[in-house]
């Protein structure tokens, strides 16, 4: 038998301590990205290094062995010791990072962060704005908004922010005294707005380009309404506190719904993190507007 001061190896544990959760070395290879024979051989040196099985090898999964059963409850609570230990040493923030679209971030996210760090302040916020698909692994992405439809992969947690109604809008300056609301033939002829998603033409049911400015993104045809410049088509959701404060109006009672629709996606994990659920429910309980 080893002596006192001998430890099994860490992975060895590692991969019982899954396997134990989980009773099964498949799901367990999931969780540490290894395969399932990775996972039994590790079980197999600890069962050689401490004389006995800690598994019944069944058809399906595995189950615990009276004694495996006894060393995985003393083994858990080691290794939660030993994670309690190491954070409250380093006793650094936790970095969250949320992964929006830059309408989102300019529109909704960023009025709204002051709140958002008052509610969870021991954290590390960070925000990556892109139009691209996060990739949570690669990326390091907690939570994400993104525009997208069921069916999602069961991997995933997902909730329904808003649909994507929109809506034209413009400075009142522009408008002017011209008489609300502008028909759609008037409105046609008016400086429009245009982003990468080019919901122009389908909102006024014709195929070819309409003239006007055009913009990457669409907080930026925005700023540009704003400014004055001419009538931009957005989602709702992102002018909503633009239309309350006056700042923009609606000129047409016309509104276009478009797929797909806004939610928020993160993984589902087996451990919780109690900053990245204080981020996501805080999301949940002030970005939803449907």
């Amino acid at each position: 038998m080893p002596n006192h001061r001998s430890l099994p190896p860490l992975n060895a544990l590692r991969a019982f301590e899954a396997a134990g959760r989980k009773l099964s070395f498949r799901a367990a290879a999931d969780e540490l990205f290894v395969t399932q024979g990775a996972v039994a051989q590790q079980v197999r040196i600890l069962e050689e290094y401490i004389g006995f099985s800690l598994f019944q090898r069944l058809p399906r999964g595995v189950a615990l062995t009276s004694k495996g059963s006894v060393y995985f409850a003393e083994i858990t609570q080691a290794l939660d010791t030993i994670n309690k230990a190491t954070v409250q040493l380093l006793k650094e923030p936790e970095t969250v990072t949320i992964s929006v679209t830059p309408a989102f971030a300019t529109k909704i996210l960023l009025p709204q962060l002051s709140a958002l760090t008052a509610a969870v302040p021991d954290i590390d916020l960070r925000t990556v704005a892109t139009e691209s698909i996060a990739d949570f692994d690669r990326d390091q992405v907690d939570i994400a908004v993104r525009l997208t439809d069921p069916p999602f992969p069961t991997s995933f947690e997902t909730r329904l922010l808003f649909k994507q109604k929109l809506v034209p809008v413009a400075s009142p300056h522009l408008i002017g005294d011209r008489t609300l609301p502008i028909s759609l033939k008037y409105l046609r002829d008016m400086p429009l707005l245009h982003d990468s998603h080019n919901h122009w033409p389908r909102f006024f049911g014709i195929t070819g380009k309409l003239p006007g400015a055009v913009f990457n993104q669409t907080a930026l045809a925005l700023d540009a309404a704003l400014a004055g410049q001419g009538v931009a088509i957005a989602c709702q959701a992102f002018v909503q506190a633009d239309l309350s404060a006056g700042r923009l109006i609606q000129v047409s009672e016309s509104d276009l719904i478009v797929e797909p629709n806004y939610y928020l996606v993160r993984k589902r994990v087996t451990a919780s993190r109690k900053n990245v659920d204080a981020v996501w429910n805080w999301c949940i309980e002030n970005l939803v507007t449907i």
